[in-house]
């Protein structure tokens, strides 16, 4: 497949970048630094582009099979950021028809599964408060990804971490996973390629963890 990956920097951006060429895709990597950016590959091609400007992220998506999109507020600070350039990504997507497009959202946006225990609903009400404006970033990305054209996935992973990728997690369309408390960045990254082409998770968002 031919694939375009945003925030291609971040952990979960390279992650899904080396991922998608072991698998043999043909992958373009987003960034606004292309010295920020280390990743190598006969496949891939490096896109520097202004983020805010959807003009010049439209050769980036054009013609590809789908995009994938690891931009989010690294800090409080970030707050906004998530919204504010997801939409220039749908912006030039539907000025260039490219309808498939995946997300990194997170786990409190989803439902609290049933049988959650009191620690954990404390926990994440804790979190939840800290975190409250980025949360409120992704809500609104989200809100733009539902009342858009594109073919759209929502991936709500729990705590992030740096563990090396597995392939083995929960994953819950509409929903998170019981007890959910972890993910590594490199399976958050597996969980979106293997849902590029799954149309369960069309219009949805998904919980995944361990």
């Amino acid at each position: 497949m031919k694939l375009t990956v945003f925030g291609a920097t971040g952990g979960i951006g390279q992650e899904i970048v080396r991922q998608a060429l072991a698998g043999g895709h043909s992958v373009t990597a987003v960034v606004r630094d292309p010295a920020r950016f280390t990743v190598t590959g006969e496949r891939l091609e490096v896109h520097r582009a202004d983020l805010t400007d959807p003009h010049t992220l439209r050769g980036a998506v054009a013609g590809r099979d789908a995009v994938l999109s690891g931009l989010g507020a690294r800090n409080r600070a970030d707050a906004g950021v998530a919204a504010k350039l997801t939409r220039s990504v749908l912006a030039a997507m539907h000025a260039e028809g490219v309808r498939r497009l995946l997300v990194v959202s997170a786990a409190p946006l989803g439902p609290t599964p049933d049988g959650q225990s009191v620690v954990d609903k404390a926990v994440l009400g804790i979190v939840n408060a800290v975190l409250k404006d980025i949360y409120a970033d992704l809500r609104v990305m989200e809100r733009d990804l539902a009342a858009s054209a594109t073919d759209w996935t929502s991936v709500r992973p729990p705590k992030l971490t740096n563990a090396p990728v597995t392939g083995r997690y929960r994953t819950v369309v509409g929903g998170n996973p019981r007890r959910g408390r972890s993910l590594s960045r490199a399976d958050v990254a597996h969980a979106m390629l293997a849902m590029v082409d799954d149309p369960a998770t069309v219009k949805q968002g998904v919980g995944v963890a361990y």
